[in-house]
């Protein structure tokens, strides 16, 4: 029974597809909008992948290994770029920023990396053109999605941050209610008790004078 593939395996097949998608289309595959050929005419050889291939090797490796492994490697393409800065070892480290799942992944860096080098085009081979274009879009989509995430968190805790406060108004509405009703029978209460103790007074008064009535 065969082991399911992992979702980092499954983004680095997506980005194979998609490398050979555009490829056919570039050579006017099947999806190119042109007048039907003949099979000879149209058919073309997938582009190479042996250029990329560590690439995608390290791209696959990278989020899988434990953190020790994942430094080794993150740190291996930081060194090599920094040290050797080819175009080939920063679009190695630029892949490298873009690889989520580990410590050193860096989705705004690697925007920035893989737009420099897709801005010089003629520095890469044409499998590395597409591989940075493919990574750099699903940068973007992630960056987007980032964006939209803290929107709605930011949202839904304004959202907490006003129900409370609304609450607690209410609650110092009713406290203040409850305090008008108190006062109001306090004052009910106090108007009784000066009427009792004023009948008793006159009552007491009446009762001296009485005695002393010849």
């Amino acid at each position: 029974m065969k082991k399911p593939m992992p979702h980092r395996g499954l983004r680095i097949a997506a980005c194979v597809f998609a490398i050979g998608w555009v490829s056919a289309c570039g050579a006017g595959g099947p999806f190119a909008r042109q007048k039907p050929v003949a099979m000879s005419e149209s058919y073309r050889a997938p582009q190479d992948l042996g250029p990329i291939a560590p690439l995608l090797e390290m791209m696959s490796s990278l989020p899988q290994g434990d953190p020790a492994r994942q430094a080794e490697l993150f740190q291996s393409a930081k060194d090599a770029t920094e040290l050797t800065p080819t175009t080939s070892n920063k679009l190695r480290f630029a892949l490298a920023l873009a690889t989520p799942g580990h410590s050193g992944a860096d989705p705004v860096a690697a925007q920035r990396q893989l737009s420099e080098l897709l801005a010089r085009p003629e520095t890469l081979l044409p499998i590395e053109r597409l591989l940075a274009l493919v990574e750099l879009k699903e940068v973007e989509q992630r960056l987007i999605l980032q964006a939209e995430n803290k929107r709605m968190r930011d949202d839904a805790s304004h959202d907490d941050s006003r129900d409370r406060l609304q609450a607690i108004n209410r609650r110092l509405a009713a406290e203040s209610d409850e305090n008008v009703r108190l006062r109001k029978a306090l004052d009910e209460a106090r108007a009784k008790l000066e009427a009792v103790t004023h009948i008793e007074r006159s009552i007491n008064d009446r009762g001296t004078s009485g005695s002393h009535t010849p």
